[in-house]
């Protein structure tokens, strides 16, 4: 079922669960340095660009241990594959540029979504600057907003949910080795459990990241960033590609 592990793909694994195991035994503050939020929140910090891709959800919440046993065995069954194949330097380059697309264009959508929230907000004579102060993880003062209509109440906690909801998990960048896989194999054929048929790499790629966009746009994300799986896969895609044009370019 899985390929012969190749150095890089086994490392991000172990690397992977090392900090999972870290952050659920032994120092659990580690989640809120290690995983990444809103750009304009209190709560971020430049690493967390990288280190979000390296955290999981925690035992016992959203999707748990599932979460990273899903992203670790999908990279186990697409990664040893595309790295030998495309080398180890150009692999890593695939891998987290995936994840870096991944991280932005979520953000982007994050950025319009409270873009709107603050405008509607100011428009209702809330102080938006007390949200973000009160959104700071380490703020211990009255959590109290001012806003006085029902509108400006439900907008000022989806406001400061927005700003204390992190992402976090290797989804975009291992999204980024799918789309990749399926770039350069798009006609072999992919088995998903539950199901006896085989789809194609392409087909399938394709398929997730219309679903994906689909329901990102509706608002039913069952607290998946959809829109970072998108990205991933953007990336995966333009970087393989461009790998199998130049392949056997003869300088």
């Amino acid at each position: 079922m899985f390929p012969k592990l190749t150095p890089i793909t086994k490392n991000i694994i172990i690397l992977n669960v090392i900090i999972y195991v870290i952050a659920n035994f032994i120092y659990p503050n580690l989640y809120p340095l290690f995983q990444a939020y809103f750009p304009l929140s209190p709560n971020f910090h430049s690493w967390q660009i990288i280190t979000h891709m390296f955290m999981h959800a925690p035992l016992g919440q959203g999707y748990g241990i599932m979460h990273i046993l899903f992203n670790m065995m999908t990279l186990w069954s697409f990664g040893p594959v595309l790295e030998q194949i495309m080398g180890e330097k150009k692999y890593v380059i695939l891998y987290f540029v995936s994840g870096l697309a991944g991280f932005v264009l979520f953000n982007l959508w994050n950025y319009y979504e409270i873009h709107q929230l603050m405008t509607s907000l100011t428009n209702e004579g809330v102080n938006v600057a007390e949200i973000f102060q009160k959104a700071n993880l380490h703020y211990s003062g009255d959590m109290n907003i001012a806003a006085k209509t029902p509108l400006a109440i439900a907008q000022s906690q989806q406001l400061y949910g927005e700003l204390v909801s992190p992402m976090l998990g290797a989804s975009a960048a291992i999204m980024g080795v799918v789309a990749g896989f399926a770039t350069l194999f798009p006609d072999s054929k992919l088995y998903m459990m539950f199901i006896p048929i085989g789809i194609k790499a392409k087909y399938m790629v394709i398929g997730f990241v219309v679903i994906s966009f689909f329901l990102q746009i509706t608002g039913r994300t069952l607290g998946i960033a959809h829109f970072a799986h998108i990205g991933g896969a953007i990336a995966g895609f333009l970087i393989a590609r461009h790998f199998a044009k130049n392949r056997y370019r003869i300088n």
